[in-house]
């Protein structure tokens, strides 16, 4: 993937061909995390305030946490805590089964929540986030594209960017889970691998993918590493969370917080062909 410049002196990148101009960018350095950027919740529509609410803090980055003290985001789905950040929210009234990301069956909405398109791309665009993945295996961080669902329940197609597992983690190799997922889409089919990477994926590495209505292209640190020919072309919602699967009810404070940083994170939007 080359770098360049683009006339008005901003980052330009070039990937399947395409080129693609920065239109959002968060480095994390101002010390607060932007409500005009993200939303610092997890899917809230399907649970309530108090469970999706991110835990998080800064240090060179943006810190997602768990603590010893979390909620399980949602008791009918078992454990499992987390701390995510998303570009927007939209669901049906309560009781409804509207509402973006779909991912189980028997979902109804909990906290109806207002429509916020704060960053959502349409049709083409270039995702890249710099992240240290966490060290703990029963942690995963992970980065995707999910289909914000607004105009149709169809449009729920996922681009899985990247699933950081802890214990696919090693000083010298890691695994990144990568690719596409129908979820409630019938034009698409699930069609996701685990790549093995040359390097410990808790340091800080980029992963990013480029997409159009025909494929999408994986990229981990600006190289291709796999293309899909699949594509969406409806609006997707990023979001970047991180996850804990714990195996036992038992939790021991000196093991928390377990926590993964993420560096910086930049869209791109398909730069407009001269004539």
């Amino acid at each position: 993937m080359a770098n360049e410049r683009t006339d008005d002196g901003g980052p330009l990148r070039s990937v399947g061909g395409a080129q693609f101009e920065l239109e959002f960018k968060d480095e994390f350095d101002e010390g607060i995390l932007s409500d005009e950027r993200w939303v610092d919740q997890y899917l809230p529509q399907w649970t309530t305030p108090e469970r999706s609410e991110a835990r998080y803090d800064f240090d060179n980055g943006l810190r997602l946490r768990i603590d010893v003290d979390q909620l399980a985001w949602r008791e009918d789905e078992g454990p499992m805590r987390v701390s995510n950040i998303q570009t927007g929210t939209f669901s049906g009234p309560l009781g409804s089964r509207l509402g973006t990301h779909r991912h189980t069956e028997g979902l109804t909405v909990r906290t109806p929540v207002p429509v916020r398109r704060l960053w959502l791309p349409a049709r083409e665009g270039l995702v890249e986030a710099t992240l240290q993945a966490s060290h703990d295996p029963h942690c995963m961080l992970a980065i995707w594209l999910v289909g914000f669902e607004e105009t149709s329940p169809a449009d729920s197609g996922e681009i899985c960017i990247a699933e950081l597992f802890g214990q696919a983690m090693g000083h010298n190799a890691s695994t990144v889970r990568l690719g596409v997922k129908a979820i409630n889409d019938p034009r698409l089919h699930t069609d996701v691998v685990d790549l093995n990477v040359p390097f410990d994926a808790r340091d800080s590495h980029s992963y990013g993918a480029a997409w159009n209505a025909d494929e999408v292209h994986f990229l981990v640190d600006g190289q291709v590493v796999r293309t899909v020919q699949q594509g969406i072309a409806y609006p997707l919602q990023l979001m970047i969370g991180l996850f804990e699967f714990p195996v036992t009810p038992t939790r021991h404070g000196d093991v928390y917080p377990k926590t993964a940083l993420v560096r910086a994170v930049r869209g791109y939007r398909r730069r407009a062909e001269k004539n």
